[in-house]
């Protein structure tokens, strides 16, 4: 935003701090005014015909819209993808350990993404780790939507799971 000495045009459409409207004047008679009300000459639209500057402090705008910032990128929540290993031949303890550590996850907002590795002749027999993909699927289904399929990729297929809103 040009502001003050900055601004190159002959003619300002000024609006007062306030926001009365002051009308249109030449740039010297709109940058002597702000200069004796101790403010700056901001310009606001720069599209329009004349050009519309604003009186007003620019320091204290600018720490305003620092605060604001600040403010918003506290509120923001972001979405953590928390991954779960297993293997194809999990036992049932483990699977129940796994699935109630997804549950928790999956309730504190995160995505999970349920992730089958495949060692050695395991990836002969990839129906195993699909089948323990939806046993997962089907486990946490009050809780939790499929964001992606069962898929393989190289020695791993992964199904990815989203809370439900």
């Amino acid at each position: 935003m040009p502001i003050n000495g900055q601004i190159k045009e002959k003619e300002v459409q000024v609006i007062g701090a306030e926001g009365e409207k002051i009308g249109v004047l030449p740039i010297e008679k709109a940058l002597e005014l702000a200069e004796e009300k101790n403010l700056d000459l901001v310009l606001v639209a720069p599209n329009a015909k004349p050009v519309v500057c604003k009186l007003m402090n620019y320091g204290k705008y600018k720490f305003e819209q620092a605060k604001k910032e600040k403010e918003s990128r506290k509120n923001q929540k972001t979405v953590e993808l928390k991954e779960i290993r297993v293997t194809p031949n999990i036992g049932e303890h483990d699977f129940g350990f796994k699935s109630k550590n997804a549950r928790a996850f999956l309730e504190a907002g995160n995505k999970v993404k349920f992730t089958v590795r495949f060692r050695g002749r395991e990836l002969n027999n990839v129906k195993a780790g699909e089948i323990v993909l939806n046993k997962f699927v089907e486990d946490l289904q009050d809780v939790a939507t499929v964001e992606k399929k069962p898929f393989l990729e190289g020695k791993t297929m992964f199904v990815i799971l989203t809370k439900k809103i």
